[in-house]
């Protein structure tokens, strides 16, 4: 096993309205579903293990591009959707935050009798995993968020945060069960962030004749470092600024959205009918769905999706967001029963964009996307924590 990656994100308070909590549960548990349709559970276990896509999978989720909140509400969102059909779909979430995070080894035991696999080997894995980033990795995080995902083969990653109050930031751990080595000699591949002065880090390759004698949590030889980690590092601002977005990338999914339309494409005949702007969601769902691990270095192109809970980079716009569920739950339900039209239909959006970027050259000026994105948001239900977007003044008069 080793440490997959980690993220640094400013820490943010607040909370998830319902109105976007039970979306959030229902288009994760349908981006769930397609995922273990064309890859299967590993892969599921192994994106989620990801720090890049799963911050990814939040932006698209509507939260807010950046902030610590993505951790606990994305985990909370697929606990509650996936859990209820585990013995379906293979995959199990336990903990959770707080006094929810103490619960693990209890729920990986039931399991674990439930599924045949090795109750005491995964609550091990659970314990040490938190014991390394809590304890043997002292940099100023205090972890306040376990989360332990399990596939019924055994497969299973962790994600962990903790909190500096100090420098009001928040640190994600991400971890992954392939390549188990050791929990105490360079078990991470690296850790990201900010410089903060020097951490006392007893899994060092120096440090193992301090670590045998203060730890002895494991018996397995430390056998060789891990040279490879996936780095994340997000910005103070809260806004979304060109900077943070490939906007080669996003260009071409505007393109597609707004001067092509389905029509333009055989693969696409079978989502006729639906709008340029759910077209723009679908395009960045579907690479969620399908796209390969480098597509994921700029999370906050994924936010041009469904927006964000506080307004950035535009409203959660609420009837594109039931949409482009509704199109999703369709095709996975029509993939059940053998029919896998629609769901290729979808996956050609994704491949149609990324095509297209070949010789694309963006010319869109960025902030009149996000403006364009704002000043419309009434016609498509924009929300935020704020409340409903309302349409301009000349807008309201045309209703009377």
């Amino acid at each position: 096993m080793k440490r997959s990656g980690s993220a640094d994100l400013p820490l943010h308070y607040g909370h998830v309205p319902p109105w976007l909590a039970q979306r959030m549960s229902t288009l994760g548990l349908a981006i769930t579903e397609a995922i273990l349709m064309e890859y299967g559970k590993a892969e599921v276990i192994r994106r989620l293990s990801s720090p890049f896509w799963f911050q990814s999978l939040g932006a698209v989720m509507g939260m807010d591009w950046h902030s610590s909140g993505i951790t606990t509400s994305v985990m909370g969102a697929l606990k509650k959707s996936i859990n209820p059909l585990s013995k379906e779909l293979g995959i199990y979430i336990c903990g959770g935050k707080g006094k929810h995070s103490r619960e693990t080894p209890n729920e990986l035991l039931k399991i674990a009798d439930k599924t045949g696999l090795n109750g005491t080997e995964l609550v091990r894995a659970s314990k040490l995993s938190a014991k390394v980033d809590n304890t043997a990795i002292q940099d100023g995080f205090q972890l306040y968020l376990h989360s332990f995902i399990l596939s019924s083969e055994g497969d299973w990653a962790v994600v962990q945060q903790g909190m500096s109050d100090s420098s009001s930031t928040a640190r994600r751990y991400h971890w992954h069960s392939k390549n188990l080595k050791s929990f105490v000699e360079e078990p991470h591949t690296g850790i990201c962030g900010i410089n903060q002065g020097q951490i006392l880090n007893l899994t060092a390759t120096n440090a193992d004749q301090t670590r045998q004698s203060m730890m002895s949590i494991t018996a397995e030889s430390p056998t060789r470092m891990l040279n490879e980690i996936q780095k994340l590092v997000l910005p103070n601002h809260h806004e979304v600024k060109a900077k943070d977005v490939d906007l080669k990338r996003l260009g071409s999914i505007l393109w597609l959205a707004q001067e092509k339309q389905p029509k333009d494409f055989e693969e696409l005949l079978l989502l006729e009918g639906m709008g340029p702007r759910t077209l723009q969601s679908m395009a960045l769902v579907s690479e969620v769905i399908y796209g390969t691990p480098s597509r994921f270095t700029d999370p906050a192109r994924y936010s041009f999706a469904h927006g964000g809970k506080d307004g950035h980079p535009f409203p959660v716009p609420v009837n594109v967001y039931d949409e482009t569920i509704s199109v999703l739950q369709k095709a996975i339900d029509k993939a059940k029963i053998g029919n896998t039209d629609r769901q290729q239909a979808i996956k050609s959006l994704h491949q149609i964009a990324r095509n297209a970027e070949k010789n694309f050259i963006p010319s869109m000026d960025f902030e009149k996307v996000i403006q364009k994105e704002r000043a419309e948001s009434w016609k498509y239900g924009g929300r935020t924590v704020f409340g409903k977007e309302k349409p301009p003044i000349n807008e309201q008069l045309k209703l009377f």
